[in-house]
């Protein structure tokens, strides 16, 4: 292994823990002392690889969207599937993801979304997650839009609403996550949303 590629894994082992920090206390509530223990660097070394706190958050929800937010998308893309069962996989992968025991509970993008309304994000911070949090109500868009199984049920008629109906389940689940329901008790919400669809 380059003294390069061990310093980018190491970089990405950072990166992984300050995620965990951000989706557990969100901007405002992550100290600085909880991010650089969490990484296991000191703050100089902090500032040097990965700039001030502001643009620590930046790149650490660049990579929960790399990490966590393409794995739950994909099934989105799966194909031979059909449309109820994509839509299934999806949400049923993020609902397990803000019930795991591994992370920390809810959402990552809805937890620092609901700091948005506050005056403790700084501007490029809550770009970035405001960013990020258009990319899977945008795949849903494009979903509803342009599947042809989603065409002969007239889903594209309305695609921004069904997708803006299934984000709002999302982030009621991701309260309820935090709140400590489990996912047996979430999950089976996806049935009557999906029925709600006309699915």
């Amino acid at each position: 292994m380059s003294v390069n590629s061990k310093i980018k894994f190491d970089r990405t082992l950072a990166l992984e823990a300050a995620m965990l920090v951000f989706w557990k206390k969100g901007f405002a509530g992550a100290s600085l002392t909880d991010l650089t223990e969490a990484m296991g660097i000191n703050k100089p070394s902090m500032y040097a690889t990965f700039g001030n706190k502001e643009a620590l958050f930046v790149q650490a929800t660049e990579h929960y969207v790399q990490s966590v937010d393409l794995v739950h998308r994909q099934f989105l893309q799966q194909s031979n599937t059909p449309l109820k069962q994509r839509l299934e996989n999806y949400l049923g992968s993020v609902i397990s993801g803000q019930c795991c025991e591994k992370s920390p509970k809810g959402c990552y993008i809805s937890l620092c979304l609901s700091e948005a309304a506050g005056d403790n994000v700084p501007e490029s911070a809550l770009e970035k997650i405001k960013q990020v949090s258009q990319f899977a109500y945008d795949a849903l868009v494009q979903l509803f839009k342009e599947d042809d199984e989603a065409k002969k049920l007239h889903l594209d008629r309305d695609a921004e609403l069904n997708a803006r109906f299934l984000m709002t389940l999302l982030n009621g689940t991701a309260g309820m996550a935090r709140a400590g329901n489990k996912d047996t008790e979430l999950k089976p919400l996806l049935a009557f949303a999906l029925k709600g669809l006309g699915l």
